[in-house]
């Protein structure tokens, strides 16, 4: 069977098309690590169902670690020095650019003509911490039609054969283990391509999907994904969640930036995460 031709992509401010095989996208994150590269089943998946869970993702010693961070930040923020009270400062800072979310990114959201291997092409622009014991959250059902919002909408969604941009992207690290129906994100699979509405659904419909994932989990979706949060019913473990978005190097949809100082403590290739939103010029050069 022949191989697919590459997906054509027109170059920045240039008249020409990408040699997509010969992009200088990042290999290694800002801790020398290799990136991953999504599967091609994952790369279906996520195009398909608008969301992508990769169950497992972080070792048990990360995750006590990590979780230890959360549940201090969450009961005890005023141990900790004002630019240390984030979600991605302490050891939760890897998470910004685990390896996965490189690869992932690189392939959903990258930027060809602001990419290096001293600069992301994407950039990181919130974070929050999520913790919830038994009964708390609700079900919020909203986005959704990611493929026909406007032009510059943070929520589009775009696809030609071969390649997809997903602009706005949600990232959730589940530090807890979930349990099927037990609070995790609810996703409408497929509603971030949908030329309608979806019907006002009960949270027992069967257009709902959810999972069950252990501690050290990620799920990734489309914001122009149709989701919701669902009250949380384990009363043997709170649910303990990092949640970011991921975006464009020229879009932004949130009003949030790290503290400064905590930005100046990251390493160079960390710090590009957060650079201004603009293309002229946004390639960081390496010191």
């Amino acid at each position: 069977m022949p191989e697919p031709a590459q997906p054509l992509m027109f170059e920045q401010s240039r008249h020409g098309f990408y040699d997509v095989d010969s992009l200088d996208l990042p290999r290694t994150n800002t801790d020398g690590l290799p990136v991953i590269d999504p599967t091609p089943e994952q790369r279906f998946l996520f195009d398909s169902q608008g969301w992508l869970l990769v169950p497992g993702l972080l070792s048990e010693e990360e995750v006590e670690e990590m979780r230890a961070y959360c549940q201090r930040l969450h009961a005890e923020p005023e141990s900790l020095p004002e630019s240390q009270r984030s979600p991605v400062a302490g050891p939760l800072q890897r998470l910004s650019d685990h390896p996965f979310i490189v690869g992932f990114m690189n392939e959903f959201l990258a930027h060809p003509d602001l990419s290096s291997q001293d600069c992301y092409g994407f950039r990181m622009e919130s974070t929050s911490l999520c913790v919830r014991s038994a009964g708390e959250g609700a079900f919020v059902p909203h986005n959704g039609n990611g493929l026909w919002r406007l032009p510059g909408d943070g929520h589009n969604y775009r696809c030609i054969p071969g390649k997809a941009r997903s602009s706005l992207t949600c990232v959730v690290w589940e530090l807890n283990e979930v349990e099927h129906g037990g609070g995790g994100t609810m996703l409408v699979g497929g509603s971030h391509k949908a030329a309608f509405v979806p019907p006002v659904a009960a949270p027992d419909s069967p257009l709902w999907s959810t999972y069950a994932c252990p501690a050290g989990s990620l799920l990734i979706f489309a914001e122009g994904t149709t989701h919701s949060t669902a009250p949380w019913t384990s009363t043997e473990r709170d649910r303990i969640a990092i949640f970011s978005r991921y975006n464009y190097i020229n879009a932004k949809w949130h009003k949030w930036q790290p503290h400064p100082d905590l930005l100046a403590s990251m390493p160079p290739k960390r710090q590009t995460l957060f650079r201004p939103v603009h293309v002229e010029g946004n390639l960081v050069e390496a010191v």
